[in-house]
C-alpha cells in the first residue's frame, strides 16, 4: 500500500504529531509519500530515519492508494491540487479547529489509518470547477473545489461584472465582487456572504455577489451542466481573481469561462461521519445559547 501526505502550519508540538503518523505507517509497511513543501516544513533530523518519497505538482500520484491531508480545510484544498485528475481518495486529519472538509481529529489520527488500511470506510465524491481562460490562468491548477472569485483589486469603487449563462445575460452585478461555488464551497467563501448551503450531491453553481449595490440581488442555484462567462468593468482595470486560495490579477481584455470538471475529488468518510452531522457541529444547529 502507498499513502501520499501532505500538511502545513505546523506548531511547535505537531512534529510529534507528524512521527506518530509516520510511525503508525511504518509499523503497517506502508509505502511513504510526502510532498516536497511539507519536507521543508520539518527539522530533517526528526524523520531521517524514514524511508521517505517526496512529490511536488509534477508528479502523478496515480500509483497511490490513499492521501493523507494533515491541517485544516485550507491544507486540504492544497493537498487536492497535488492529487488532481488522479482522483486518489483523501482522508483529512485536523489539527486545529473542526473544518467542513477536514473533519477527524488528530487524537483519532490513528484509528484513521487502521480503517483505511481494513478499508472500513465509504467514499463522498464531490465535484470541481473548471476555469478557462484566455490568456491562461493558474498554468495546470486551473480548477477548483471550493470557488472561483472575481474581486476589486484594491480600495476603489466597485466594478460591475456582467454574468452570463450558456450565453443568456444572468444580470450586471454592482459590487465588491462575485462569487461562483460548488456544492463544496457553499460552506466557504459564499456562506460568508449570505449564499445557501447546498448539498455536496446537489449538481450545481451558486453565484454569490459580494456587497452588492442593489439589495434586491441574491445568491442563484444553477445547474453544473452550464457554462458561465463574465466581462468586468470598473475604474481600476486591474481585478483580482481567484481559485480557492490561489490568485492572479487580470485585466478587463481577459477572457474567462468557468464549467464543471472532468475528474471528482473523493473523501474519505469513516463509520459514522455524515455532512450533515459536520454541518450541525460547526454550525451549532440545535444549541441553545441560553443554556
Amino acid at each position: 500500500m502507498r499513502i501520499g501526505i501532505h500538511g502545513k502550519d505546523f506548531q511547535h508540538n505537531s512534529s510529534r504529531f507528524l512521527i506518530r503518523i509516520l510511525d503508525a505507517l511504518q509499523q503497517r509497511n506502508i509505502e511513504t509519500w510526502v510532498s516536497d513543501k511539507f519536507l521543508k516544513q520539518v527539522k530533517p533530523s526528526t524523520i531521517s530515519h524514514y524511508k521517505l518519497k517526496s512529490f511536488d505538482h509534477s508528479v502523478s500520484l496515480k500509483t497511490l492508494d490513499y492521501f493523507l491531508s494533515l491541517g485544516g480545510d485550507g491544507t486540504m484544498l492544497e493537498s487536492v491540487t497535488y492529487i488532481g485528475n488522479a482522483e486518489v481518495p483523501i482522508l483529512g486529519i485536523n489539527t486545529g479547529r473542526l473544518g467542513f472538509l477536514a473533519i477527524n481529529s488528530r487524537d483519532d489520527s490513528e484509528a484513521a489509518i487502521e480503517a483505511l488500511v481494513n478499508g472500513n470506510f465509504t467514499m463522498n465524491t464531490r465535484s470541481l470547477l473548471k476555469l478557462i481562460s484566455s490568456p491562461k490562468l493558474f498554468g495546470h491548477l486551473n480548477f477548483a473545489l471550493n470557488d472561483f472569485t472575481i474581486m476589486k483589486k484594491d480600495t476603489s469603487a466597485m466594478i460591475t461584472v456582467h454574468v452570463y449563462v450558456d450565453g443568456q445575460l444572468l444580470n450586471s452585478y454592482w459590487a465588491d465582487g462575485i462569487i461562483v461555488s460548488t456544492p463544496t464551497g457553499s460552506t466557504g467563501y459564499s456562506l460568508s456572504c449570505g449564499g445557501p448551503l447546498v448539498y455536496p450531491e446537489s449538481e450545481s453553481f451558486i453565484i454569490t455577489p459580494v456587497s452588492p449595490h442593489n439589495l434586491g440581488t441574491r445568491p442563484i442555484v444553477l445547474s453544473d451542466k452550464s457554462e458561465i462567462t463574465f466581462q468586468i468593468e470598473g475604474r481600476s482595470k486591474k481585478y483580482l481573481t481567484s481559485l480557492d486560495s490561489r490568485f492572479e490579477t487580470i485585466d478587463e481584455t481577459v477572457k474567462l469561462k468557468i464549467k464543471k470538471e472532468r475528474f471528482h475529488v473523493k473523501l474519505i468518510q469513516l463509520q459514522g461521519q455524515h455532512y450533515f452531522q459536520t454541518l450541525r457541529q460547526k454550525l451549532n444547529w440545535g444549541l441553545d445559547i441560553r443554556n
